[in-house]
């Protein structure tokens, strides 16, 4: 029989995708008149109010400086470093609200290089956030690793979020494996 999995690649993106798909606050910052567009209207937009949108529509009107990200749903580099330190000082993983946490810092990165392109922000923030994120990812990759070498208790899945759910079962599976493979006769 054949077994058909999909690649962790894969499913990833569809994590990212299943982001986007997500309510985000944003802020106008210029007036638009909005448009429809098969049977859907987006706009208009007042400046100095706040909407919900999904993140996919709301990634156009940021892109032509109508919105900018609320500051309730913004992840910056000033985000990612309080994450990073937190998870560099606990020996557990952080519990997040954010199932998607680790795919938002993902994709908000787009929107800080947007905001450096139109020289909003220095570029030391985005290298700043790099930096974070690169330590946030492998904190965590760490933790992953020496949850997967045994059954995961409860408290510790109520810490991953879904990325790192499957990545764990991955993990544990093919740790199991490669540990049999080398302690059975």
């Amino acid at each position: 029989m054949i077994k058909i999995e999909e690649s962790l690649t894969n499913s990833l993106a569809r994590f990212n995708f299943m982001l986007r798909n997500e309510d985000i606050t944003v802020e106008c910052i210029n007036n638009y008149n909005g448009f429809s567009l098969l049977g859907e209207n987006y706009g208009p937009f007042e400046k100095g109010k706040r909407y919900k949108l999904k993140l996919f529509i709301a990634i156009i009107f940021i892109q032509n400086d109508v919105l900018r990200i609320a500051p309730s749903s913004k992840c910056d580099n000033i985000d990612v470093q309080r994450y990073a330190i937190s998870e560099r000082d606990d020996t557990k993983l952080i519990i997040t609200n954010d199932n998607f946490f680790l795919n938002r810092i993902k994709e908000f990165k787009d929107f800080l290089e947007i905001e450096i392109n139109k020289n909003y922000k220095p570029k030391i923030d985005l290298d700043r956030y790099n930096s974070y994120a690169s330590n946030i990812i492998d904190s965590r990759l760490l933790k992953l690793l020496k949850l997967a070498k045994a059954e995961i208790s409860l408290d510790d899945e109520k810490r991953l979020t879904i990325p790192e759910k499957l990545f764990y079962k991955i993990l544990n599976k093919n740790i199991s494996k490669w540990r049999a493979f080398f302690l059975t006769a």
